[in-house]
């Protein structure tokens, strides 16, 4: 039932009224069709579809603004829209997590330093370790090579051939090793620094998800172990 005037929607109230007063309240719609005509209907208006209408309560009242419907095409664009809002909503607040979980545990320059010194220290370790190793390597090579001399011109026996091929693969190995573990101070230093800078800014006063947030520190060019 579709009622080109206004009017008609306190006849409708009163109508629904006069049917039980104990009953839920009425669905009253209204809207401007494209010819200018106010229509109004206790269902969603057809000729109303392209355009809002709004749900009126019984004392005329707005109960909500009902939307126009769309079309297949205009829904998928607006659920797009949607979609969109809602990841841009939830990295910002992953960004405003992340900036309060930095000053929670960074507090100051000083803790920031020292948490940086011993991350970096793990580290330091391992080369140390690794080229101490190398050194081994180094003096167990040098008499296997001199034993190799007395071979000149003539076929190396099979048992000292694989030591040296032996001593060889380790060193490779713990080169490229002390190369990672290199790497990784670079890239230890790099996440640090960004942290930093992010974290002087917030200590200024910026607001925890203000900031612009910055791409993961990128991997050092990677050097030949061999060199």
């Amino acid at each position: 039932m579709t009622l080109p005037a206004a009017g008609r929607v306190a006849a409708i109230a009163v109508l629904f009224c006069a049917a039980g007063g104990s009953q839920a309240a009425p669905n009253i719609y209204s809207c401007v069709d494209s010819n200018g005509r106010r229509l109004t209907s206790d269902r969603p208006i057809p000729e109303c579809s392209a355009r809002e209408q709004r749900l009126l309560n019984s004392d005329g009242s707005v109960r909500r603004v009902v939307p126009p419907t769309r079309t297949v095409d205009e829904q998928a664009e607006y659920e797009e829209r949607e979609r969109k809002a809602a990841a841009e909503r939830a990295a910002q607040q992953d960004a405003v997590r992340r900036d309060r979980n930095l000053l929670s545990r960074f507090p100051d320059e000083a803790t920031h330093r020292k948490a940086r010194e011993a991350a970096l220290d793990d580290v330091d370790k391992g080369v140390r370790f690794s080229e101490n190793r190398l050194k081994e390597l180094e003096r167990e090579r040098k008499p296997l090579l001199n034993e190799s001399e007395f071979y000149a011109g003539k076929q190396i026996p099979l048992k000292l051939r694989q030591q040296l091929d032996a001593n060889d693969a380790a060193t490779e190995a713990q080169r490229a090793l002390v190369q990672n573990q290199k790497d990784e101070i670079v890239r230890i230093d790099r996440i640090y620094d960004a942290e930093l800078a992010r974290l002087k800014r917030l200590w200024a006063g910026a607001a925890p998800g203000s900031l612009p947030v910055a791409p993961p520190p990128s991997s050092p060019p990677r050097k030949d172990a061999s060199r």
